[in-house]
Protein backbone atom coordinates (compact mmCIF):
# COMPACT_ATOMS: atom_id res chain seq x y z
CA UNK A 1 0.00 0.00 0.00
CA UNK A 2 1.54 3.65 -0.64
CA UNK A 3 -0.02 7.18 -0.17
CA UNK A 4 -1.23 8.70 -3.32
CA UNK A 5 -1.02 12.67 -4.04
CA UNK A 6 -4.36 14.70 -3.39
CA UNK A 7 -4.28 16.53 -5.83
CA UNK A 8 -6.77 19.33 -6.98
CA UNK A 9 -6.16 21.73 -10.23
CA UNK A 10 -8.41 23.27 -12.87
CA UNK A 11 -6.99 24.32 -16.24
CA UNK A 12 -8.39 23.42 -19.58
CA UNK A 13 -6.83 19.70 -20.94
CA UNK A 14 -5.58 21.14 -24.07
CA UNK A 15 -2.16 22.14 -24.60
CA UNK A 16 0.56 21.82 -27.73
CA UNK A 17 3.39 19.21 -26.64
CA UNK A 18 6.34 18.69 -29.26
CA UNK A 19 4.62 20.21 -32.13
CA UNK A 20 1.10 17.98 -31.27
CA UNK A 21 -2.22 18.89 -29.71
CA UNK A 22 -2.60 17.01 -26.61
CA UNK A 23 -5.98 16.35 -25.06
CA UNK A 24 -7.32 13.60 -23.01
CA UNK A 25 -8.83 11.73 -25.77
CA UNK A 26 -5.79 11.42 -27.77
CA UNK A 27 -4.11 10.00 -24.47
CA UNK A 28 -7.01 7.89 -23.95
CA UNK A 29 -7.14 6.90 -27.83
CA UNK A 30 -3.03 5.67 -27.11
CA UNK A 31 -3.40 4.02 -23.57
CA UNK A 32 -6.30 2.04 -25.36
CA UNK A 33 -4.13 0.75 -28.49
CA UNK A 34 -1.15 0.51 -26.65
CA UNK A 35 -2.83 -1.73 -24.07
CA UNK A 36 -5.01 -3.70 -27.02
CA UNK A 37 -2.11 -4.69 -28.67
CA UNK A 38 0.53 -5.03 -26.00
CA UNK A 39 -0.97 -6.44 -22.52
CA UNK A 40 -0.52 -10.26 -21.78
CA UNK A 41 -4.12 -10.14 -20.27
CA UNK A 42 -5.97 -8.40 -22.25
CA UNK A 43 -7.48 -11.24 -24.52
CA UNK A 44 -8.77 -13.34 -21.26
CA UNK A 45 -10.78 -10.61 -20.45
CA UNK A 46 -12.58 -10.13 -23.44
CA UNK A 47 -13.09 -13.73 -23.37
CA UNK A 48 -14.02 -13.59 -20.22
CA UNK A 49 -16.63 -10.43 -20.07
CA UNK A 50 -17.33 -10.43 -24.36
CA UNK A 51 -16.65 -7.99 -26.81
CA UNK A 52 -20.06 -6.65 -26.25
CA UNK A 53 -19.51 -5.45 -22.91
CA UNK A 54 -16.39 -4.30 -23.97
CA UNK A 55 -17.77 -2.04 -26.79
CA UNK A 56 -20.19 -0.45 -24.21
CA UNK A 57 -17.26 0.30 -21.62
CA UNK A 58 -15.32 2.19 -24.29
CA UNK A 59 -18.15 4.02 -25.68
CA UNK A 60 -19.02 5.17 -21.96
CA UNK A 61 -15.48 5.95 -21.07
CA UNK A 62 -15.14 8.09 -24.67
CA UNK A 63 -17.88 10.23 -23.50
CA UNK A 64 -16.84 10.94 -20.24
CA UNK A 65 -13.02 11.36 -21.42
CA UNK A 66 -14.56 14.56 -23.89
CA UNK A 67 -15.74 16.43 -21.14
CA UNK A 68 -11.96 16.10 -19.50
CA UNK A 69 -11.49 19.22 -18.03
CA UNK A 70 -8.15 18.73 -16.29
CA UNK A 71 -5.48 16.41 -16.08
CA UNK A 72 -6.16 14.83 -12.86
CA UNK A 73 -10.18 14.14 -14.13
CA UNK A 74 -7.77 12.39 -17.25
CA UNK A 75 -5.66 10.20 -14.88
CA UNK A 76 -8.77 8.91 -13.32
CA UNK A 77 -10.59 8.43 -16.21
CA UNK A 78 -7.67 6.58 -18.01
CA UNK A 79 -7.19 4.41 -14.82
CA UNK A 80 -11.05 3.49 -14.50
CA UNK A 81 -10.84 2.15 -18.55
CA UNK A 82 -7.98 -0.01 -17.70
CA UNK A 83 -9.96 -1.08 -14.66
CA UNK A 84 -12.41 -3.10 -16.74
CA UNK A 85 -9.28 -5.86 -17.33
CA UNK A 86 -8.39 -6.06 -13.17
CA UNK A 87 -7.41 -4.22 -10.23
CA UNK A 88 -3.66 -4.84 -9.95
CA UNK A 89 -0.58 -5.08 -12.28
CA UNK A 90 -1.96 -2.36 -14.06
CA UNK A 91 -1.31 1.45 -13.64
CA UNK A 92 -1.31 5.39 -14.88
CA UNK A 93 1.26 6.93 -13.65
CA UNK A 94 1.51 10.79 -14.10
CA UNK A 95 4.39 12.73 -15.66
CA UNK A 96 5.67 16.13 -14.80
CA UNK A 97 6.91 17.73 -17.77
CA UNK A 98 8.00 21.43 -18.32
CA UNK A 99 4.67 21.62 -20.53
CA UNK A 100 2.19 22.72 -18.11
CA UNK A 101 1.84 23.75 -14.47
CA UNK A 102 0.06 20.86 -12.95
CA UNK A 103 1.02 19.70 -9.22
CA UNK A 104 -0.13 18.86 -6.33
CA UNK A 105 -1.97 20.70 -3.83
CA UNK A 106 0.60 22.15 -0.88
CA UNK A 107 0.20 22.93 2.55
CA UNK A 108 2.14 26.24 3.17
CA UNK A 109 3.02 26.13 7.08
CA UNK A 110 6.44 26.28 8.78
CA UNK A 111 8.00 23.13 10.04
CA UNK A 112 9.78 24.53 12.87
CA UNK A 113 6.59 26.36 14.47
CA UNK A 114 4.88 23.51 13.66
CA UNK A 115 6.77 20.89 15.96
CA UNK A 116 6.56 23.23 18.41
CA UNK A 117 3.11 23.54 18.30
CA UNK A 118 3.20 19.67 18.32
CA UNK A 119 5.59 19.46 21.26
CA UNK A 120 2.78 21.23 23.31
CA UNK A 121 -0.15 18.70 22.51
CA UNK A 122 -1.43 16.96 26.11
CA UNK A 123 -3.97 14.92 24.47
CA UNK A 124 -3.88 12.10 21.36
CA UNK A 125 -5.82 12.96 18.18
CA UNK A 126 -5.22 12.86 14.57
CA UNK A 127 -2.77 15.92 15.05
CA UNK A 128 0.93 15.42 15.03
CA UNK A 129 4.24 14.02 13.52
CA UNK A 130 3.87 10.13 11.85
CA UNK A 131 5.47 7.87 9.96
CA UNK A 132 4.47 5.37 7.42
CA UNK A 133 8.62 3.87 7.25
CA UNK A 134 9.62 5.93 4.21
CA UNK A 135 7.87 9.26 5.01
CA UNK A 136 7.12 11.53 7.20
CA UNK A 137 4.33 12.93 7.65
CA UNK A 138 2.55 15.95 9.64
CA UNK A 139 -1.30 16.27 10.14
CA UNK A 140 -2.29 20.13 11.37
CA UNK A 141 -5.96 20.68 11.92
CA UNK A 142 -6.77 23.87 10.12
CA UNK A 143 -10.96 24.73 10.29
CA UNK A 144 -13.24 22.13 10.57
CA UNK A 145 -10.56 19.41 8.58
CA UNK A 146 -6.85 18.12 9.40
CA UNK A 147 -4.85 18.16 6.97
CA UNK A 148 -2.20 15.30 6.16
CA UNK A 149 0.86 16.60 4.32
CA UNK A 150 4.72 15.40 3.30
CA UNK A 151 7.60 16.91 5.55
CA UNK A 152 9.99 14.43 4.42
CA UNK A 153 10.10 11.39 1.86
CA UNK A 154 12.37 8.86 0.71
CA UNK A 155 9.93 7.99 -2.60
CA UNK A 156 11.26 10.95 -5.66
CA UNK A 157 7.69 11.38 -6.23
CA UNK A 158 6.92 13.05 -3.07
CA UNK A 159 7.76 16.44 -2.11
CA UNK A 160 7.66 18.54 1.71
CA UNK A 161 4.46 20.36 1.82
CA UNK A 162 2.54 18.04 -0.73
CA UNK A 163 -1.02 17.57 0.49
CA UNK A 164 -2.10 13.71 0.78
CA UNK A 165 -5.53 14.02 2.05
CA UNK A 166 -8.04 15.60 4.33
CA UNK A 167 -9.42 14.19 7.74
CA UNK A 168 -13.10 15.73 8.45
CA UNK A 169 -15.69 14.91 11.14
CA UNK A 170 -19.20 13.26 10.14
CA UNK A 171 -21.28 12.89 13.24
CA UNK A 172 -19.07 10.29 15.82
CA UNK A 173 -16.95 9.24 13.01
CA UNK A 174 -13.95 10.67 10.99
CA UNK A 175 -13.77 10.69 7.02
CA UNK A 176 -11.45 10.59 4.75
CA UNK A 177 -11.24 13.26 1.69
CA UNK A 178 -9.41 12.68 -1.15
CA UNK A 179 -9.16 12.34 -4.82
CA UNK A 180 -8.50 8.76 -4.45
CA UNK A 181 -10.31 5.77 -3.03
CA UNK A 182 -8.69 5.67 0.36
CA UNK A 183 -10.48 4.43 3.31
CA UNK A 184 -11.44 6.31 6.48
CA UNK A 185 -9.21 7.07 9.28
CA UNK A 186 -9.33 5.44 12.36
CA UNK A 187 -7.04 6.03 15.75
CA UNK A 188 -6.04 2.66 17.11
CA UNK A 189 -4.76 3.25 21.18
CA UNK A 190 -2.58 6.79 21.08
CA UNK A 191 0.11 6.63 18.48
CA UNK A 192 -1.23 4.68 15.20
CA UNK A 193 -3.58 5.86 12.29
CA UNK A 194 -5.19 2.73 10.22
CA UNK A 195 -6.10 4.02 7.45
CA UNK A 196 -8.40 0.87 4.88
CA UNK A 197 -6.23 1.19 1.70
CA UNK A 198 -3.47 2.67 3.16
CA UNK A 199 -0.45 2.42 5.26
CA UNK A 200 -0.50 2.45 8.84
CA UNK A 201 0.76 5.64 10.29
CA UNK A 202 3.18 5.43 13.42
CA UNK A 203 3.21 8.51 15.65
CA UNK A 204 6.16 10.03 15.80
CA UNK A 205 5.84 13.37 18.14
CA UNK A 206 4.31 13.70 20.59
CA UNK A 207 4.44 10.10 21.28
CA UNK A 208 1.84 9.25 24.58
CA UNK A 209 1.70 6.36 27.40
CA UNK A 210 0.66 3.58 25.23
CA UNK A 211 -0.24 -0.39 26.04
CA UNK A 212 2.55 -2.16 24.83
CA UNK A 213 0.35 -4.72 23.49
CA UNK A 214 0.21 -2.03 20.63
CA UNK A 215 3.45 -1.10 20.62
CA UNK A 216 4.50 -4.33 19.60
CA UNK A 217 2.03 -5.15 17.11
CA UNK A 218 2.93 -2.01 15.10
CA UNK A 219 6.51 -2.65 15.57
CA UNK A 220 5.71 -5.74 13.55
CA UNK A 221 3.72 -3.69 10.96
CA UNK A 222 5.63 -0.87 10.21
CA UNK A 223 9.05 -2.87 9.93
CA UNK A 224 10.72 -2.24 6.70
CA UNK A 225 13.38 -5.23 7.25
CA UNK A 226 12.73 -8.87 8.03
CA UNK A 227 13.65 -10.33 11.25
CA UNK A 228 13.07 -13.39 13.51
CA UNK A 229 11.92 -13.62 17.44
CA UNK A 230 11.14 -16.21 19.70
CA UNK A 231 7.50 -16.52 20.97
CA UNK A 232 7.94 -18.62 22.84
CA UNK A 233 9.82 -22.18 23.46
CA UNK A 234 7.49 -23.88 21.03
CA UNK A 235 7.14 -20.99 18.15
CA UNK A 236 9.51 -18.69 16.24
CA UNK A 237 7.96 -15.80 14.51
CA UNK A 238 9.10 -14.53 11.31
CA UNK A 239 8.24 -11.60 9.55
CA UNK A 240 8.56 -10.72 6.03
CA UNK A 241 7.34 -6.99 4.91
CA UNK A 242 8.60 -7.46 1.45
CA UNK A 243 9.93 -10.15 -1.13
CA UNK A 244 11.39 -7.18 -3.03
CA UNK A 245 15.07 -8.27 -4.33
CA UNK A 246 16.48 -5.62 -2.20
CA UNK A 247 14.98 -7.86 0.74
CA UNK A 248 16.22 -11.06 -0.30
CA UNK A 249 20.05 -10.81 1.11
CA UNK A 250 18.27 -9.99 4.67
CA UNK A 251 16.16 -12.78 4.02
CA UNK A 252 18.45 -15.15 3.68
CA UNK A 253 20.58 -14.43 6.05
CA UNK A 254 17.86 -14.66 8.76
CA UNK A 255 17.45 -18.15 7.43
CA UNK A 256 20.99 -19.00 7.78
CA UNK A 257 21.95 -17.44 10.69
CA UNK A 258 18.87 -19.35 12.30
CA UNK A 259 18.59 -22.26 10.75
CA UNK A 260 19.49 -24.85 13.60
CA UNK A 261 16.85 -23.33 15.42
CA UNK A 262 14.21 -23.46 13.05
CA UNK A 263 14.94 -27.73 12.55
CA UNK A 264 14.60 -27.64 16.03
CA UNK A 265 11.46 -25.84 16.66
CA UNK A 266 7.83 -27.71 16.27
CA UNK A 267 6.21 -24.29 15.29
CA UNK A 268 7.02 -21.08 12.75
CA UNK A 269 4.60 -18.13 12.28
CA UNK A 270 5.34 -16.59 9.12
CA UNK A 271 3.56 -13.10 9.23
CA UNK A 272 3.44 -11.67 5.47
CA UNK A 273 0.90 -8.99 5.96
CA UNK A 274 0.89 -6.11 3.88
CA UNK A 275 3.64 -7.75 1.63
CA UNK A 276 2.81 -6.64 -1.76
CA UNK A 277 5.01 -8.61 -3.63
CA UNK A 278 8.70 -8.50 -5.33
CA UNK A 279 10.81 -11.16 -6.68
CA UNK A 280 10.22 -14.81 -6.52
CA UNK A 281 13.74 -15.60 -5.96
CA UNK A 282 13.60 -13.94 -2.73
CA UNK A 283 11.25 -16.45 -1.08
CA UNK A 284 13.38 -19.23 -2.73
CA UNK A 285 15.23 -19.86 0.69
CA UNK A 286 12.46 -20.02 2.74
CA UNK A 287 10.93 -23.15 1.01
CA UNK A 288 13.00 -26.18 1.67
CA UNK A 289 12.01 -25.59 5.09
CA UNK A 290 8.04 -26.29 4.25
CA UNK A 291 8.38 -28.98 2.29
CA UNK A 292 6.52 -31.93 2.47
CA UNK A 293 5.63 -33.06 -1.01
CA UNK A 294 6.25 -32.40 -4.46
CA UNK A 295 4.97 -28.72 -5.91
CA UNK A 296 3.35 -27.96 -8.96
CA UNK A 297 4.15 -24.55 -9.91
CA UNK A 298 2.30 -23.52 -13.14
CA UNK A 299 4.34 -21.55 -15.95
CA UNK A 300 3.66 -18.44 -17.43
CA UNK A 301 3.56 -17.71 -21.50
CA UNK A 302 4.89 -13.94 -22.71
CA UNK A 303 2.97 -11.82 -25.61
CA UNK A 304 5.76 -11.43 -28.41
CA UNK A 305 5.26 -7.95 -29.79
CA UNK A 306 7.84 -5.13 -30.89
CA UNK A 307 7.15 -3.19 -27.64
CA UNK A 308 7.33 -5.80 -25.09
CA UNK A 309 10.29 -8.02 -26.58
CA UNK A 310 12.04 -4.62 -26.34
CA UNK A 311 12.77 -4.99 -22.28
CA UNK A 312 14.49 -8.40 -23.02
CA UNK A 313 16.53 -6.51 -25.84
CA UNK A 314 17.45 -3.64 -23.30
CA UNK A 315 18.38 -6.03 -20.43
CA UNK A 316 20.59 -8.09 -23.51
CA UNK A 317 22.69 -4.88 -22.90
CA UNK A 318 22.55 -3.83 -19.44
CA UNK A 319 26.00 -3.85 -17.78
CA UNK A 320 24.46 -4.55 -14.22
CA UNK A 321 24.02 -8.08 -15.33
CA UNK A 322 26.60 -10.61 -16.04
CA UNK A 323 27.65 -12.19 -19.08
CA UNK A 324 25.15 -15.09 -19.08
CA UNK A 325 22.00 -13.65 -18.01
CA UNK A 326 22.98 -11.01 -20.88
CA UNK A 327 22.83 -13.76 -23.29
CA UNK A 328 20.13 -15.64 -21.84
CA UNK A 329 17.96 -12.40 -22.47
CA UNK A 330 19.27 -12.07 -25.68
CA UNK A 331 18.39 -15.98 -26.21
CA UNK A 332 14.91 -14.79 -25.13
CA UNK A 333 14.58 -11.89 -27.48
CA UNK A 334 15.52 -13.99 -30.78
CA UNK A 335 13.12 -16.93 -29.51
CA UNK A 336 10.44 -14.33 -29.18
CA UNK A 337 10.76 -11.66 -32.20
CA UNK A 338 10.59 -15.34 -34.13
CA UNK A 339 7.21 -15.66 -33.42
CA UNK A 340 5.82 -11.87 -33.01
CA UNK A 341 1.79 -11.88 -32.38
CA UNK A 342 1.82 -15.04 -30.56
CA UNK A 343 1.87 -16.40 -27.08
CA UNK A 344 5.54 -18.01 -26.16
CA UNK A 345 6.86 -20.01 -23.30
CA UNK A 346 10.56 -19.43 -22.86
CA UNK A 347 11.19 -22.22 -21.13
CA UNK A 348 8.81 -25.03 -23.15
CA UNK A 349 7.11 -26.50 -20.30
CA UNK A 350 3.65 -26.03 -18.39
CA UNK A 351 3.91 -27.45 -15.43
CA UNK A 352 7.29 -27.63 -12.97
CA UNK A 353 7.52 -30.33 -10.33
CA UNK A 354 10.08 -28.55 -7.51
CA UNK A 355 11.26 -31.44 -5.69
CA UNK A 356 14.03 -31.29 -2.65
CA UNK A 357 16.10 -33.89 -1.18
CA UNK A 358 15.02 -33.46 2.45
CA UNK A 359 11.77 -33.28 4.05
CA UNK A 360 12.65 -31.65 7.81
CA UNK A 361 11.05 -32.90 10.61
CA UNK A 362 10.57 -29.44 12.26
CA UNK A 363 8.81 -27.30 12.01
CA UNK A 364 6.11 -29.31 12.49
CA UNK A 365 3.44 -26.85 11.97
CA UNK A 366 3.50 -23.39 9.86
CA UNK A 367 1.07 -20.60 10.14
CA UNK A 368 1.18 -17.83 7.35
CA UNK A 369 -0.51 -14.71 8.26
CA UNK A 370 -2.16 -12.77 5.12
CA UNK A 371 -4.89 -9.96 4.52
CA UNK A 372 -5.94 -8.20 1.48
CA UNK A 373 -2.83 -6.26 0.79
CA UNK A 374 -0.59 -9.89 0.17
CA UNK A 375 -0.20 -9.87 -3.74
CA UNK A 376 1.83 -10.96 -7.15
CA UNK A 377 5.06 -12.54 -5.77
CA UNK A 378 3.82 -13.32 -2.45
CA UNK A 379 0.87 -15.18 -3.90
CA UNK A 380 3.06 -17.23 -6.09
CA UNK A 381 4.57 -17.80 -2.69
CA UNK A 382 1.34 -19.10 -1.05
CA UNK A 383 0.67 -21.03 -3.74
CA UNK A 384 3.89 -22.83 -3.44
CA UNK A 385 3.47 -23.00 0.16
CA UNK A 386 -0.21 -24.21 0.64
CA UNK A 387 0.87 -27.35 -1.03
CA UNK A 388 2.72 -28.55 2.18
CA UNK A 389 1.22 -30.88 4.49
CA UNK A 390 2.67 -28.28 7.11
CA UNK A 391 0.85 -25.26 5.85
CA UNK A 392 -2.23 -23.44 7.19
CA UNK A 393 -3.15 -19.65 5.80
CA UNK A 394 -4.45 -17.40 8.80
CA UNK A 395 -5.97 -13.94 8.14
CA UNK A 396 -8.30 -12.82 5.71
CA UNK A 397 -7.94 -13.41 1.94
CA UNK A 398 -5.27 -11.24 -0.58
CA UNK A 399 -5.60 -9.06 -3.42
CA UNK A 400 -5.84 -11.07 -6.55
CA UNK A 401 -2.75 -10.10 -8.43
CA UNK A 402 -1.11 -13.23 -10.31
CA UNK A 403 -2.52 -14.29 -13.52
CA UNK A 404 -1.00 -11.65 -15.66
CA UNK A 405 2.64 -10.66 -14.68
CA UNK A 406 5.95 -9.35 -15.67
CA UNK A 407 5.30 -5.00 -15.62
CA UNK A 408 6.48 -3.03 -18.73
CA UNK A 409 6.31 0.68 -18.45
CA UNK A 410 5.47 2.92 -21.72
CA UNK A 411 5.57 6.92 -21.81
CA UNK A 412 3.28 8.37 -23.43
CA UNK A 413 3.74 10.38 -26.88
CA UNK A 414 2.87 13.68 -24.96
CA UNK A 415 4.75 12.70 -22.10
CA UNK A 416 2.21 12.89 -19.55
CA UNK A 417 1.44 9.37 -18.54
CA UNK A 418 3.10 6.30 -18.40
CA UNK A 419 1.64 3.18 -18.54
CA UNK A 420 1.65 0.29 -16.90
CA UNK A 421 0.90 -3.23 -18.41
CA UNK A 422 1.79 -6.74 -18.34
CA UNK A 423 4.03 -8.89 -20.68
CA UNK A 424 3.19 -12.63 -19.43
CA UNK A 425 0.52 -14.41 -18.56
CA UNK A 426 -0.35 -18.00 -16.41
CA UNK A 427 -0.77 -21.20 -18.13
CA UNK A 428 -3.22 -21.72 -15.78
CA UNK A 429 -5.80 -19.49 -17.42
CA UNK A 430 -9.00 -19.77 -17.33
CA UNK A 431 -9.34 -22.77 -14.58
CA UNK A 432 -6.91 -21.62 -11.99
CA UNK A 433 -7.73 -17.86 -12.00
CA UNK A 434 -6.30 -15.67 -9.04
CA UNK A 435 -7.05 -12.41 -10.50
CA UNK A 436 -10.00 -10.19 -8.65
CA UNK A 437 -10.37 -13.13 -6.05
CA UNK A 438 -7.29 -13.65 -4.28
CA UNK A 439 -6.15 -17.18 -2.09
CA UNK A 440 -8.53 -17.77 0.45
CA UNK A 441 -7.47 -18.61 4.29
CA UNK A 442 -7.44 -21.58 5.96
CA UNK A 443 -8.49 -20.40 8.69
CA UNK A 444 -10.50 -16.74 8.49
CA UNK A 445 -9.63 -14.07 10.96
CA UNK A 446 -13.16 -12.08 11.12
CA UNK A 447 -13.23 -8.46 12.41
CA UNK A 448 -13.76 -9.35 16.05
CA UNK A 449 -10.21 -10.77 16.35
CA UNK A 450 -8.65 -7.55 16.44
CA UNK A 451 -5.46 -7.19 13.92
CA UNK A 452 -2.76 -6.75 17.08
CA UNK A 453 -4.05 -10.22 18.47
CA UNK A 454 -3.58 -12.18 15.15
CA UNK A 455 -0.38 -13.65 15.79
CA UNK A 456 -1.41 -14.83 19.30
CA UNK A 457 -4.36 -16.49 17.87
CA UNK A 458 -2.09 -18.20 15.30
CA UNK A 459 0.23 -18.95 18.36
CA UNK A 460 -2.75 -20.49 20.13
CA UNK A 461 -3.88 -23.12 17.35
CA UNK A 462 -0.18 -23.63 16.42
CA UNK A 463 -0.04 -24.99 20.06
CA UNK A 464 -3.07 -26.41 20.60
Amino acid sequence: MRFLAFITVAIALVYPVNGQTCTCESNFEWVKKTFEENDAGFQHIIDKKGQGAYNIHNQLMLEKVKTAETLTECTDLLLEWLKFFRSGHIGIQRLTTTNNAFAPETYKIDFVQFEEYINEKKEADFEGIWTTGISKIGIKKDGDSYVAFIMESELETRNPEDVLLRIIQDGDKFKTISHHNIGDPILIGKNNIQFEGMNTLKRLNPVFSEDPVFEKHYQSILSRNPYMEELNATTLYLRIPSFHIESKPAIDKILADNKDIILKTENLIIDLRNNGGGYSVSHSGLLPFLYTNPRRVTGIEFLSTELNNRRSLEYSTNPSFDENTRQWYKSNYDKLQSRLGEFVNLSDNEIFIQRYDTVYKYPKNVGIIINKDCASATEQFLLNAKQSKKVKLFGTSTFGMLDVANMYYVDSPCKEFTLHYCLSRSLGLPEMSIDDFGLQPDFYLDKTIPQHKWVDFVNEILNQ
